[in-house]
């Protein structure tokens, strides 16, 4: 549902949220509060730490409505950009007190590997529904294309076709992005 949301709705939101609703605020929440968290936690292993990037996230949009411009993209996006910019924050910072061992290629690598993990947690979430069910077959239940194919209902070739598609957008996730880009699936840089 909230993948799915129309432009329309983006733009209401941000000026619902630029009147003070607090309302909008806690629909804002409904919608994305999930996101934020399972993204923050999957790049900090740390549920407090993903609960305190999930506050600061709602907090930042709540006084920042304005910094959501509707035609860089979608507002999930740009919440999935802040969960980001925040949780990398957070990993510095952490490095910073102590926490690596070496000139900072161990934070760099970190960094690098929890986005790569995020990003591939927020496409197979946006992805479309038929692609992400042939997926979950065929890699989490060890289903093989001819039995994805059965249980979808659909040719072995669609099957395949499937597959494939949703392994190629996987694949994006482990790319670094070209300076001055953002990374596939988070829509264009702020």
């Amino acid at each position: 549902m909230a993948k799915n949301a129309p432009p329309r709705w983006d733009r209401r939101m941000q000026q619902r949220l630029a009147r003070g609703e607090a309302a909008a605020l806690g629909e804002l929440y409904d919608r994305f509060a999930s996101l934020v968290h399972s993204q923050a936690h999957r790049m900090l292993d740390d549920e407090t730490a993903a609960d305190l990037v999930t506050r600061e996230v709602f907090g930042y949009v709540w006084e920042n409505p304005d910094a959501y411009d509707p035609k860089q993209g979608s507002m999930r996006s740009w919440v999935a950009r802040l969960t980001h910019r925040q949780s990398v924050r957070r990993l510095r910072e952490e490095y910073g007190r102590g926490g690596a061992d070496d000139d900072g290629g161990a934070l760099e690598e970190r960094v690098h590997r929890a986005t790569a993990s995020a990003r591939a947690d927020y496409i197979v979430a946006s992805m479309p529904a038929p692609l992400r069910a042939a997926l979950e077959l065929a890699y989490i239940q060890r289903r093989n294309y001819r039995q994805t194919a059965a249980d979808l209902g659909v040719t072995e070739d669609e099957a395949r076709r499937r597959l494939r598609l949703g392994l190629q957008l996987l694949s994006t996730a482990h790319t670094r992005p070209l300076e001055g880009t953002s990374p596939p699936g988070y829509g264009r840089p702020l």
